[in-house]
């Protein structure tokens, strides 16, 4: 199986366009403090929803706001992260 380069100008860009209308976090649910930089514990990124090794497409549409801890770290390359959402709103 061979791995196509992911193009990180794309990256970029979609990574402003979800930062943009600052959602709250696809994972928890909770809302993200876009002020916070790298490496705090609850800045933004960017989670691929379906992994991209598990045949995710890097594109917008597979792609959603987290906190950086814990959130997108417990949910590694799963699917699913063992996190319960506390907005209610369960997809």
């Amino acid at each position: 199986m061979s791995k196509k380069p992911r193009n990180t100008t794309q990256r970029d860009k979609d990574r402003a366009r979800i930062a943009k209308n600052k959602p709250n976090c696809g994972i928890c649910g909770e809302p993200i403090d876009y002020t916070l930089k790298w490496p705090d514990p609850r800045c933004f990124v960017v989670d691929h929803i379906k992994p991209l090794h598990l045949g995710g497409a890097d594109t917008i549409g597979n792609k959603q706001a987290a906190h950086n801890i814990p959130c997108n770290s417990k949910k590694r390359a799963r699917e699913y992260a063992p996190i319960v959402r506390r907005s209610g709103a369960l997809k």
